[in-house]
């Protein structure tokens, strides 16, 4: 038993299987798939905390809502909406990771943590929505659906067109010292999905939802520095991350330093809402404190990538 303390942040390709309108039923099929890899993850020895995405399904249940507005049934403000997400999610990983645990013959317990994380009410962010949520649409769906609804619509990298809500940036979580308590008596946690409901805190104290999503790795690495986690591992849908992506000088990276990660992030190596926000929480955990290490690869190489074996590792120069 190694002992250390990762934080996975999944990525959506663990949730379901690239379809948005994927039932229940699949979703929960792919959770067990994904539950049998982080299985491997434990039996090394390593307390893990999960986080994930929750872009499609939170997309979804807004949907849902607005289809089914009334006036004895109102449509669920999305910050709302997020913690039915987290809610869902977290239930089907839940049972996905104690199956894939009893499987194995490994003695442990997971537990689902509604969470909030803390955001500025003046971030920037709440000026130019871009974090895109639910399926994608045609233009002529888009325009329509901004006519009737009024929500922000944008085209997503060539894939169609989407909603986009803001998507400030975490700088607390409430729930840190009970996913800390949990974690410390060695249950697999399963918090800050979908990044976290993103709330503001008042003058008075109290705390208030707002309307935005949370990207999930600068969640997961919010919460890897507040349970004081040895490795940030996120997983996405390819092994490791690349400079000059899709081009004849591609060239993946390996072992590298965060320093030269600023580098390439300057240089616009990596694409706005894709592969960006991976590198900048990345960035961001490994220089929290020394000997942190930040991981990003795929769902399939991350016990292999904790090995030193795959992945791109990053830590500070």
């Amino acid at each position: 038993m190694n002992g250390k303390k990762v934080v996975i942040a999944l990525g959506g390709n663990a949730l379901q299987n690239g379809n948005n309108a994927s039932s229940a039923e699949a979703q929960q099929k792919v959770c067990q798939m994904t539950a049998e890899q982080l299985v491997t993850i434990i039996k090394d020895g390593y307390e893990a905390v999960i986080a994930h995405g929750n872009g499609p399904q939170v997309g979804n249940i807004v949907l849902q809502q607005q289809a089914a507005v009334s006036d004895k049934t109102p449509a669920m403000p999305l910050d709302t909406c997020d913690a039915m997400s987290q809610g869902m999610i977290g239930y089907w990983m839940q049972q996905a990771i104690d199956f894939a645990l009893a499987k194995a013959g490994i003695d442990k317990e997971s537990a689902s943590i509604v969470t909030q994380s803390v955001v500025d009410e003046n971030d920037a962010a709440f000026k130019n929505p871009a974090k895109p949520i639910g399926p994608f649409y045609t233009k002529e769906e888009a325009e329509k659906i901004s006519q009737e609804k009024g929500f922000i619509m944008r085209e997503d990298a060539g894939r169609g067109w989407r909603r986009v809500v803001p998507s400030p940036r975490p700088v607390d979580i409430v729930e840190r010292n009970v996913i800390r308590d949990l974690v410390d008596k060695g249950y697999i946690t399963i918090a800050v999905g979908g990044g976290g409901i993103p709330v503001v805190r008042k003058e008075n104290g109290a705390l208030e939802g707002v309307e935005a999503v949370i990207d999930k790795d600068l969640g997961a690495e919010k919460l890897a520095e507040l349970v004081d986690a040895d490795i940030l591992l996120i997983l996405t849908a390819v092994d490791s991350v690349a400079i000059h992506f899709n081009t004849p000088r591609q060239q993946q990276l390996r072992e590298t330093t965060t320093g030269q990660m600023k580098n390439y992030m300057e240089e616009g190596e990596f694409a706005p809402g894709s592969m960006l926000p991976k590198v900048e929480a990345a960035v961001q955990f490994a220089e929290t404190k020394p000997g942190r290490i930040a991981i990003i690869t795929s769902l399939e190489k991350a016990a292999a990538a904790l090995r030193g074996e795959a992945g791109t590792r990053i830590t500070a120069n």
